[in-house]
């Protein structure tokens, strides 16, 4: 019984250094390529280890071919920052709703809205083009960033079963004491909701973040260009730099990582917790 034991879990460990590893790789070697040459790109068998660090590939990727990060960073900020924010004050607005608040069809309301969950975004891609392009909203920030005020689906389930968690008598009390639904919402949910609240803007902002699609359609001007069109401005007709992409890559990602080294405290415990009360 006990070899079993300790068989099993040097095989789930095993699992889980491989899963581990198709995750760390890629990273590393992107962090490898961006510090090559443009003579060990192709050299095979690969170079992981640079001879010298071309350290100048990440100035050369900041300023190629006219592109400025710096603004394009802004402009995915000034994206991704708001949407962020509204997406979690409405959608918790809702999930207390669909959680506390007693009213005639919130089962079936609820039920719709998961099941709108399972609809693909590009589904919508061509109304919504058509409804902002009538609104005369395209080559701006506002089809990328209206949408999102409103909160959506997933982050409404989310925090609708992280509110089931919190006990029912914290708000009794609140009420007796002559609370109202909003202040509960705002003086009580909210500051208890933190783990849920963090993992959901990871999420939240990193999907922001990351949005190609959405910004290729509604932008044209390069100086509204988000981070990931000027990636995707690296991919030349007949050459393509590979060296200068792999470090745009690696600056690029750099506020991801920063945003989850300060949320990580209440990541796995929003992730966990989310899930224990339906």
């Amino acid at each position: 019984m006990l070899f079993q034991k300790r068989f099993g879990k040097s095989l789930a460990y095993i699992a889980l250094s491989v899963m581990s590893a198709t995750c760390i790789v890629p990273f590393i070697w992107m962090l490898s390529t961006s510090l090559k040459s443009q003579k060990e790109l192709f050299k095979f068998p690969p170079v992981w280890i640079p001879e010298t660090f071309q350290w100048h590939n990440y100035s050369d990727a900041w300023h190629a071919g006219g592109l400025n990060f710096s603004l394009m960073f802004y402009n995915t900020m000034i994206i991704a920052i708001p949407v962020t924010v509204f997406t979690i004050l409405c959608s918790s607005l809702a999930a207390y709703a669909f959680a506390r608040v007693e009213f005639i069809g919130r089962d079936f309301i609820f039920t719709m809205l998961l099941a709108s969950i399972m609809v693909p975004p590009v589904v919508s891609l061509i109304p919504q083009f058509i409804m902002f392009r009538e609104f005369g909203w395209l080559d701006s920030f506002k089809p990328l960033i209206v949408p999102g005020l409103f909160g959506n689906a997933f982050a409404i389930f989310l925090l609708r079963q992280f509110f089931h968690t919190i006990p029912k008598e914290l708000e009794d009390a609140a009420m007796m004491d002559g609370c109202t639904r909003f202040r509960i919402w705002l003086q009580m949910f909210l500051p208890l909701s933190k783990p849920a609240i963090a993992t959901l803007s990871i999420f939240t902002f990193q999907f922001i973040y990351n949005d190609f699609i959405g910004p290729l359609i509604y932008i044209n001007s390069m100086d509204k260009f988000t981070v990931q069109l000027g990636l995707a401005s690296f991919r030349g007709t007949y050459l393509t730099r590979y060296d200068l992409l792999m470090a745009a890559s690696v600056f690029t990602i750099m506020p991801v990582i920063i945003l989850f080294l300060f949320a990580q405290r209440y990541f796995v415990q929003g992730i966990t917790t989310s899930g224990l009360k339906g």
